[in-house]
């Protein structure tokens, strides 16, 4: 049976402004202990912002989604413009603050955000096509927004499960390591860094977040 092929929206290099490195490297290693493939995207337009990781203020510069994100592919990315869901069986979105400043607008309009087409069309897609889509840290509330009816978990951030409910989703608490699973819509997610977690458990949640998505591949579409 030949592999599994699952695409990776990366949203930058940082966990201020781009996408958080240990979850979106831990996803791309169970993606391969699973015995799955992978290929990077990303959307490419500017940063919203560049902020200093050791202070937290923001830089006089500005930089590229696309090319701040091959850091993390180490080189292997393609415009997420050029993203044909019919080449992938899953689709995975790690956290980072990047995930709701470059891949859409909730960390400035919380439910009246707004989603880059791009990132709109390829999760669109992959549920039309009844393929699993895999959400870490806050990059779940993309999801709610673009699909609206999901359940997805941000962990138990109280102010960030409300805004999903305002979306249309529903919120499952987690704690470090935990997944939610939406069987129906083939949904899983897990919160990462919206709870003070240890690396490890970083792993745990994606190495389950990956194996989900697989056993999800196995079951029939709607």
């Amino acid at each position: 049976m030949p592999s599994k092929n699952i695409a990776v929206i990366l949203s930058g290099c940082g966990h201020r402004d781009g996408s958080e490195i240990h979850e979106a490297t831990l996803s791309l290693w169970a993606i391969h202990k699973h015995g799955a493939e992978y290929q990077c995207f990303a959307p490419n337009v500017m940063q919203h912002h560049v902020l200093n990781h050791c202070t937290g203020e923001e830089m006089p510069e500005q930089r590229n989604v696309l090319l701040e994100s091959a850091r993390i592919a180490r080189g292997k990315i393609m415009d997420l413009a050029n993203f044909e869901a019919t080449a992938f069986d899953g689709l995975v979105i790690p956290g980072g603050v990047g995930a709701v400043k470059n891949l859409c607008t909730y960390a400035f309009a919380g439910p009246d955000c707004t989603v880059n087409p791009d990132v709109a069309h390829a999760i669109k897609a992959m549920h039309q096509q009844g393929k699993p889509i895999g959400a870490l840290c806050i990059a779940p509330v993309i999801l709610a927004k673009v699909l609206g009816k999901v359940t997805v978990t941000v962990g138990q951030d109280a102010a960030t499960a409300a805004n999903i409910s305002a979306l249309g989703g529903n919120h499952a608490p987690t704690w470090q390591g935990e997944i939610s699973v939406d069987q129906e819509n083939k949904i899983v997610t897990t919160p990462c860094y919206m709870l003070d977690s240890r690396v490890d458990q970083i792993g745990a949640g994606a190495d389950k977040l990956i194996q989900a998505m697989l056993d999800l591949m196995q079951l029939p579409s709607a």
